[in-house]
């Protein structure tokens, strides 16, 4: 397989020329932040969608603009409020009386990169139209049925459930998002450049460098990103431990309601290739695992009353699976 591997890095190393390209130019906006910038990219490498909690003014917003700008990508923000419609997002048909016929009117989640900013303001329906228009990829008006361009990704922005009017995400809904990150408040010397770099009455938008060609590419390059026995297993045992602790020697099982779906073990393989191809390497380690599976899993592991109790998050125990579970 050694041969075949050094094929596939040299496959990386000639498609990953735009990344350098991409971070350089976010750059330019985004000051810090790198971890959030990661992930999306890991993201959008790994046709996923990704959820994003952080209180207001850490730049979110502006990332996955400044993302899809430079990425060539169509750019639709919605602003998700208590009032939001299904129709608001995925369109409507419009009644013509004169010729009496229905014109399509298309919404905003028609396009390549979806900003659903502050998604737990709006009630359940709205946020089920949008989470059915990210699992099957298309949208029904009507009789027709329209396939959603690709790529398509839906980044969501929410608030932390603490605060007041918001709407949480219901857990099987949740389970859609690829990855969910947690940002943080920017360090003093990042805070102190973004107030010398921040220019009100002149703000600075990014320029396109990268194709969306370049962006469909690439993903198949990661596609074909070797992931050997030992790593897959290792993936396996991770969400196994979030079901089955005991089997894995530790005594956490009355800490956890559920434990991570199916849908996370493929996930957190995908995952861990997007960010292989970001490193240049034409297989996962697993250390390429471990780095993904915080934000896989953090939204996947239901915690009970007890470890809410004991003040323990879901975060806790999957550090203390990611400590126990032998590494290969």
């Amino acid at each position: 397989m050694t041969t075949s591997v050094d094929t596939i890095r040299r496959n990386v190393e000639a498609q990953a020329q735009f990344l350098g390209r991409l971070r350089h130019e976010i750059a330019q906006i985004i000051v810090g932040q790198q971890y959030m910038i990661d992930r999306l990219l890991v993201g959008i490498l790994a046709n996923g969608h990704v959820l994003i909690e952080g209180v207001p003014g850490l730049a979110k917003t502006t990332a996955v603009k400044t993302l899809a700008t430079a990425l060539d990508l169509k750019f639709s923000r919605i602003q998700f409020t208590p009032d939001l419609l299904p129709a608001d997002l995925l369109g409507t048909l419009i009644y013509n009386p004169k010729e009496g016929t229905f014109t399509t009117k298309k919404g905003p989640v028609f396009g390549n990169i979806i900003l659903a900013d502050e998604i737990n303001r709006a009630p359940a329906k709205v946020q089920s139209a949008l989470l059915e228009a990210m699992q099957e990829r298309q949208v029904t008006l009507g009789d027709e049925t329209y396939v959603l361009d690709d790529p398509f990704m839906v980044l969501a922005t929410q608030n932390p459930i603490e605060q007041e009017g918001t709407y949480p995400l219901p857990e099987a809904q949740v389970d859609r998002f690829m990855l969910k990150l947690r940002i943080g408040y920017p360090t003093k010397s990042e805070e102190r450049e973004i107030m010398d770099r921040v220019d009100v009455l002149h703000e600075r938008s990014a320029n396109t460098v990268v194709t969306k060609h370049e962006i469909i590419d690439a993903r198949k390059v990661v596609n074909q990103i070797y992931v050997d026995d030992k790593a897959k297993n290792y993936i396996v045992d991770i969400v196994q431990a979030t079901r089955h602790p005991e089997a894995f020697g530790l005594d956490i099982g009355h800490l956890i309601e559920y434990g991570a779906s199916p849908r996370a073990t493929i996930y957190l393989q995908q995952a861990a290739r997007a960010l292989a191809f970001l490193q240049g390497e034409g297989n996962v380690f697993p250390n390429d695992v471990k780095q993904v599976a915080m934000d896989v899993l953090r939204h996947r592991v239901i915690i009970t009353y007890e470890a809410e109790a004991e003040n323990l998050t879901s975060e806790d125990l999957i550090r203390k699976i990611l400590d126990n579970v032998p590494v290969p």
